[in-house]
């Protein structure tokens, strides 16, 4: 599995005061999922956030969002955040943030 390990510290770093972050290997990357929830993840050198549905269209709108697409069907509620996006600290840890929060309002699993 490929992924960029710098931006996952990254990611690590904004979410170490956290006890509900666990880790996971998947989508051919790292998931970080929020109570059994996944809410973000990296996978080469982008990252994937989750985001509730109704907030899909609006995200993709947004410099460097794309959809989130595997399989040849995007996946709803999900993006894809390209690297040059993510330079600056402030918009990892806004879009990091929007995935932690939905995930967050998920019922434990």
């Amino acid at each position: 599995m490929a992924f960029d390990e710098g931006l996952a510290t990254r990611i690590r770093d904004l979410l170490a005061d956290r006890l509900d972050v666990a880790e996971k290997r998947m989508f051919g990357g790292l998931a970080f999922l929020v109570n059994g929830h996944l809410a973000c993840g990296v996978r080469h050198d982008e990252l994937m956030v989750r985001l509730p549905a109704e907030e899909h269209e609006a995200a993709l709108g947004e410099a460097g969002a794309k959809p989130f697409d595997m399989t040849g069907r995007p996946m709803k509620g999900w993006v894809v955040i390209d690297a040059a996006a993510l330079a600056e600290d402030d918009d990892l840890r806004r879009w990091v943030g929007r995935g932690v929060a939905f995930a967050g309002e998920l019922p434990p699993k």
